[in-house]
């Protein structure tokens, strides 16, 4: 049976995410300039990594707040979702992320495109641009991110009132290491969202990278911890 207002709640957490995650890279330009200085790296991961935490609080009771199909498609896998449902979750959470960067190009007209994609435009000068080094990084990332989500949010013994704290400290730790790299996307739907929005042929020829690595990455770490501890968990409940 699908579940419309779980959708919904997907829809509205990522567009929370690609409003204040964007935003907060906006911000961070005018406050201390282009480039990415300690401090704006800093502002970027809290602005992330605070906003996950608060749509999982808000929503997880609602929809597991995936507000990522890299988090959803190992939830299909490990047959934590349905398959149907789990389709509903990712159009949600990629419709959610372009009405969200439709919303910040209104409110800021005057922002380049670089500015709202946020980075998210393939391998930095510090990987020496190149996209193997980055697809591995964005598998990294994400398969730590989902270990996180699986282990608190998932598994039956975690303590759920501290798995919103836990998943965004997680997103901050990795943007603040992820973002010089490759952006530190980790999340198809908040990549491809600028990138269709603004309607950019050069982010768009990257959204191979942005989907296809954190979707690895993820499956990795969804298998992994759901068949050697989760399930392990339920059996002996």
């Amino acid at each position: 049976m699908v579940n419309p207002r779980a959708w919904l709640a997907e829809a509205i957490a990522t567009f929370g995410l690609v409003f204040f995650g964007p935003l907060s890279v906006i911000l961070s330009v005018v406050v201390f300039g282009d480039g990415l200085s300690i401090e704006s790296i800093i502002m970027i991961s809290l602005g992330h990594g605070a906003i996950i935490a608060l749509m999982v609080y808000a929503f997880g009771h609602v929809s597991g707040a995936h507000i990522n199909p890299a988090v959803t498609i190992p939830m299909i896998i490990t047959k934590k979702i349905g398959v149907a449902d789990g389709a509903g979750y990712i159009v949600s959470q990629v419709i959610g992320g372009i009405i969200a960067t439709l919303s910040l190009m209104a409110l800021f007209p005057e922002i380049g495109k670089a500015v709202l994609w946020g980075g998210h435009g393939g391998p930095s000068e510090l990987l020496n641009f190149s996209m193997e080094s980055a697809f591995i990084v964005e598998i990294i990332l994400t398969f730590f991110l989902v270990v996180v989500i699986f282990m608190t949010a998932v598994h039956k013994n975690a303590p759920k009132s501290v798995y919103g704290a836990a998943i965004g400290g997680m997103v901050f730790l990795l943007h603040l290491v992820g973002v010089p790299l490759t952006g530190a996307s980790m999340n198809p739907a908040r990549s491809l969202a600028p990138a269709v929005a603004t309607g950019d042929a050069g982010l768009l020829e990257v959204q191979w990278l942005y989907w296809a690595a954190p979707i690895i990455g993820g499956i990795i770490a969804g298998v992994i911890m759901n068949y050697v501890y989760v399930n392990k968990a339920e059996k002996e409940a």
